[in-house]
């Protein structure tokens, strides 16, 4: 875990969509598509998170679909304050926090939530986009093994966090990968192999990469950075298109 997953900046403007509770987790819900949804995974603010609520908007107005926040930290987030904040990131306990929600602890409970809204919610068509702690997530619902590959119909994942080698050539749906150039996480030779092995694994795969940016950029990214605007700008529409191309 490194700073740059809790430095970027809170956006300004207030989310239009609902909260309730969805399988058992409080839930943030935007649009009203019975037929076809897109979970959106959030990063290490959670699903409180204004920033990840106006992108669930965005997704749902664009591609006409329902959109789910599910809590995926057992009911934790982390302060909005806490940006750009150093002073008060040391006094974090992240490796506690991060242990509390490991990958066996959380992947199985967003698997559940896919199959819930498979099921139960009755969509026909299910994507998945994950931010920074959200992009493993999006992997493992996109792979085969423990995750069935109905789960999801294709994924993004943005800038993702503990992405493995392992989860990246388990994937079995169309992926899109939203990458920085400056990613301390998501390495350059991640981001290499990344390349060089999802085209071998025969599911349509599209990199987008964002030459001068950095990690976070398309979910904690400043609205007032003429550079940093054209990237989430680009990364909202790319992550959209992707959408509409594969779920709808």
């Amino acid at each position: 875990m490194s700073s740059c997953c809790l430095k970027g900046f809170k956006w300004d403007s207030k989310p239009q969509g609902r909260e309730t509770t969805v399988n058992g987790l409080s839930c943030y819900v935007a649009g009203d598509n019975p037929d076809v949804a897109i979970m959106v995974i959030h990063d290490l603010y959670g699903w409180t998170f204004p920033n990840i609520r106006l992108l669930a908007d965005h997704y749902a107005t664009e591609v006409g679909v329902t959109v789910y926040v599910p809590d995926l930290f057992g009911g934790e987030v982390l302060s909005p304050d806490l940006i750009n904040n150093k002073a008060e990131w040391d006094k974090l306990d992240l490796p506690s926090f991060m242990a509390r929600n490991s990958k066996p602890i959380r992947g199985p409970q967003a698997a559940s939530f896919a199959k819930f809204l498979r099921t139960s919610a009755g969509h026909k068509h299910l994507g998945a986009i994950g931010y920074c702690f959200g992009g493993w997530v999006a992997f493992q619902l996109g792979a085969g093994g423990d995750c069935n590959p109905s789960l999801v119909d294709c994924i993004v994942a943005a800038h993702p966090t503990f992405l493995t080698e392992d989860e990246i050539r388990a994937v079995k749906v169309p992926v899109q990968i939203i990458a920085p150039e400056v990613d301390p996480i998501f390495t350059e030779e991640l981001k290499a192999f990344a390349q060089a092995e999802i085209p071998k694994l025969g599911v349509p795969f599209d990199y987008q990469f964002f030459p001068g940016l950095e990690h976070g950029f398309s979910v904690r990214g400043n609205r007032e950075n003429e550079a940093e605007m054209r990237g989430l700008s680009r990364a909202m529409r790319a992550a959209a298109g992707w959408f509409r191309e594969w779920l709808v």
